[in-house]
C-alpha cells in the first residue's frame, strides 16, 4: 500500500516526500517494546507462583489423606458415602485455601498502601483495585479446588475392609 500512497503525493505535488512510513499497529508496536519485556517476566512469575501454589496445596492434602486412610476407613465401614468423603477432603482443602486467601489479601491490601510509590507501575488500576482482588481470588480458589480433587477421589476409594484388618 505504501508504494500507492507515494504516487498519490507525488501526484499532488513533486515538493512532497514521504519517508519513514509506518503502520499504527507497527508505531503503537514500538511504543509498548520497552514495557513488553517486564509483563512477560511477571507473567511468567505469576504462573509460577499457581503452579507452585497449586502442587503445595496438593501435596498437603495428598499427605493429609495418606495419614488418615484409616480414619476413612473407620468412616466408610461405618456407613459414609463417597460423596460425603469427597466433600470431607476438599472442605479440608479449601478450608486452608480461604484461610491462605484471607490472609494474603489483607497482606497484599497493607502492602499496596505502602508500596504506594510504585502505582505507576499499574496501567489503569489501583494498587487496591477489587476487581483485579475478585478475579484472583477465585483463579486461586478454583486451582485449590482443582488440586484436591485428585486426593479426594483417591480417598473414596479407600477399601474399609483393607484398613480394617490393619488395625
Amino acid at each position: 500500500m505504501l508504494p500507492e500512497i507515494r504516487k498519490a503525493v507525488s501526484a499532488a505535488g513533486s515538493d512532497q516526500t514521504v519517508y519513514h512510513a509506518q503502520t499504527m499497529r507497527e508505531i503503537v508496536s514500538e511504543s509498548m517494546g520497552p514495557q513488553r519485556f517486564p509483563m512477560i517476566v511477571l507473567g511468567a512469575f505469576a504462573a509460577l507462583a499457581l503452579l507452585l501454589a497449586s502442587i503445595g496445596i496438593y501435596g498437603v492434602i495428598s499427605y493429609s489423606v495418606t495419614q488418615r486412610a484409616q480414619e476413612i476407613g473407620i468412616r466408610m465401614a461405618l456407613g459414609a458415602e463417597r460423596g460425603n468423603i469427597f466433600r470431607m477432603i476438599v472442605g479440608q482443602g479449601l478450608t486452608l485455601a480461604f484461610a491462605g486467601l484471607a490472609i494474603g489479601v489483607a497482606a497484599a491490601l497493607v502492602l499496596a498502601r505502602l508500596l504506594s510509590s510504585f502505582s505507576h507501575l499499574l496501567y489503569g488500576v489501583r494498587g487496591s483495585d477489587p476487581l483485579t482482588f475478585g478475579i484472583v481470588s477465585l483463579v486461586l480458589l478454583g486451582v485449590a479446588v482443582a488440586a484436591c480433587y485428585v486426593p479426594a477421589r483417591r480417598a473414596m476409594r479407600v477399601d474399609p475392609m483393607m484398613t480394617l484388618r490393619y488395625e
